[in-house]
């Protein structure tokens, strides 16, 4: 299938601080590729290098084969990418279709095929009625989906999206996810930051994670998860909620989050008959009872939770 990301000890000085240290790793075209890590663990500068915007002190990147340290070569790549920045903004004084047009013509495109493209954009991120309106006029939510439709307007084969869902509403986030899926069915690579657990595990079918500069672990969401011990959990709800946390002999800890009990164990299968018979030593009614595997959060704050300065 070939590669559309190549890094090789990738490495950014900022005169005397390293942000980024050694930083390798590949990924494959058609593939969802999630970039984790806390703030200032060098997320947004190995962004730049791979995009071009800033030129690593050491290593090399390829981006869909092309030579990034060549600028030739990276004008190539660049007609071929579509790049959404965490703090992009549409132009707020032009129309939505304005924004796309201008970025139409920025990438070198017909004028009749920047209309068609645009309309189909705009229907595909439910802002083709509001077409004709400032971008001003916007929420927050339709101005990150014209952010997202103004990087495709080329019909890129590689997206990169940094927090591509950060602080939208849920219709608008999750209208960008479908969007994202839709993509890599026809095949195009993505590659995305986010701090978004949830979004990571939906969406990615790899993960790198950074700290400190330097690229801790890599693998798939479930393959991550099993980096982790101790974290299997049961979660109970009674009616009425009321719980001894001491009543339970095989808890390694217990959290209270809003009407639920999470019980951190070693041993599920105890801990669910000791919760069955607190039930029924105190005529309580049990609600829900589930077991829960580590989460992609629980790996995440496991390798970087509260360790990076």
């Amino acid at each position: 299938m070939g590669k559309a990301i190549e890094a090789v000890n990738l490495t950014k000085y900022y005169g005397s601080f390293l942000a980024v240290d050694g930083v390798s790793f590949a990924v494959k075209k058609g593939e969802v590729f999630g970039f984790l890590g806390p703030n200032g663990a060098g997320k947004t500068t190995t962004i730049r290098m791979l995009t071009g915007i800033l030129r690593p002190t050491k290593g090399e990147v390829k981006i869909l084969g092309y030579d990034m340290l060549s600028e030739r070569e990276k004008l190539r790549a660049r007609e071929r990418m579509g790049i959404v920045p965490e703090m992009a903004n549409p132009y707020v004084d032009l129309t939505a279709a304005q924004n796309l047009r201008l970025m139409g013509e920025l990438y070198g495109m017909k004028k009749r095929e920047i209309e068609e493209r645009s309309a189909e954009l705009l229907k595909l991120f439910d802002l083709y009625d509001k077409r004709d309106k400032k971008v001003r006029t916007f929420s927050k939510g339709m101005r990150q989906r014209l952010i997202l439709a103004m990087a495709m307007i080329s019909d890129p084969e590689l997206l990169f999206l940094d927090e591509p869902t950060s602080g939208l509403d849920v219709i608008s986030a999750r209208m960008i996810k479908e969007v994202i899926r839709e993509e890599n069915r026809k095949g195009k690579t993505v590659f995305i930051t986010t701090h978004n657990m949830s979004d990571a595990n939906e969406l990615c079918e790899r993960i790198g994670i950074i700290r400190k500069g330097k690229l801790i672990a890599i693998d798939t969401p479930e393959k991550l998860k099993k980096l982790v011990s101790g974290h299997v959990s049961v979660e109970v709800s009674f009616d009425p909620m009321r719980f001894d946390p001491a009543a339970l002999s095989s808890a390694i800890r217990v959290e209270t989050l809003g009407d639920k009990v999470k019980v951190f164990t070693d041993d599920p299968d105890a801990t669910i008959r000791e919760l069955v018979r607190y039930a029924e030593r105190n005529g309580l009614k049990i609600v829900s009872l589930r077991t829960l595997s580590p989460s992609l959060e629980d790996v995440f704050m496991e390798l970087v939770g509260g360790k990076n300065d």
